[in-house]
């Protein structure tokens, strides 16, 4: 499967900047959370999305049998090793130990990553430690 250009995903992502957080919304300007963002990233440099998206609890220490955000980019998206994810990748972290991974981030730079986050909308922010040991898995967009 080809992959989009990083440039491109990078570019699409940043014109998101500033957008107010909001839950399972997913529109530039007005309103997205983490998979939100994701989601128009993919409608502007893939295309439609490829199903609907279901309701979604935002319990980050939720746990069960299943990684629904990884099974369900897996299906879509070439997965990578998180230690291999260059920028223009998607990111889903585990925000808890033991939790399945429930939020999306897409990764600017080598150490910078672009994420919506409640209350503060859709910024850009460093790859701390912190941010980086939660990452559990990494995919790339794929082209058109």
């Amino acid at each position: 499967m080809k992959t989009a250009d990083p440039a491109l995903v990078i570019a699409v992502a940043r014109s998101w900047l500033g957008t107010p957080y909001h839950d399972q919304a997913s529109l530039r300007g007005v309103g997205c959370d983490c998979l939100g963002l994701a989601r128009g990233v993919w409608r502007e440099v893939v295309g439609p999305e490829p199903f609907p998206i279901p309701p979604y609890s935002r319990d980050w220490g939720e746990t069960g049998p299943r990684e629904v955000l990884g099974d369900g980019a897996r299906s879509m998206m070439p997965e990578i090793a998180p230690a291999d994810a260059p920028p223009g990748a998607l990111i889903l972290f585990r925000m808890m130990p033991r939790a399945i991974a429930k939020h999306v981030g897409i990764l600017t730079g080598p150490d910078t990553f672009l994420h919506a986050y409640e209350r503060l909308g859709v910024i850009e922010e460093p790859l701390t430690p912190s941010w980086r040991r939660r990452i559990a898995f990494a995919f790339l967009f794929p082209t058109r």
